[in-house]
């Protein structure tokens, strides 16, 4: 599914709960394997405080270090895009989604070569479970 033209290297899973649900299940699943919750950022919220409208759209930021070291080992620029970010919105229509950079993208953007396949295969493994269990029963 690639919902309002999504960028290259976005993953997105369609859910069906709504945003905060989403997000809330989302960062149990994180949290029961084991991964560090490092923000909770709720972009609507701050929108109404500059009193702005914008649809529920929320950034959790997760991760562990085992995971992310041996990327940023080969290649330290891969930093900027750690630890692991997932995006829950809802567009116009009222669907709810979960968006999350895939973990391959990321490797060619770094220019990462096969000593991190291994690391890049199971983050991607992660990645999805952690989708399917936020979004679907």
């Amino acid at each position: 599914m690639n919902p309002e033209g999504l960028p290259e290297g976005m993953r997105t899973v369609a859910s069906g709960f709504g945003p905060g649900e989403t997000m809330d299940r989302l960062a149990a699943a994180a949290a029961r394997r084991g991964l560090t919750i490092f923000a909770r950022i709720d972009h609507a919220a701050g929108a109404a405080e500059v009193g702005m409208a914008l649809r529920p759209t929320a950034v959790l930021v997760f991760g562990n270090a085992r995971g992310g070291t041996p990327l940023m080992q080969a290649k330290q620029t891969t930093g900027i895009d750690l630890p692991l970010k997932a995006l829950v919105w809802q567009d116009a229509a009222g669907k709810t989604f979960l968006g999350y950079n895939d973990p391959a993208w990321l490797a060619r953007r770094h220019g990462l070569g096969e000593e991190a396949e291994k690391t890049v295969t199971a983050l991607a493994g992660v990645l999805a479970a952690l989708a399917a269990e936020a979004t679907a029963d």
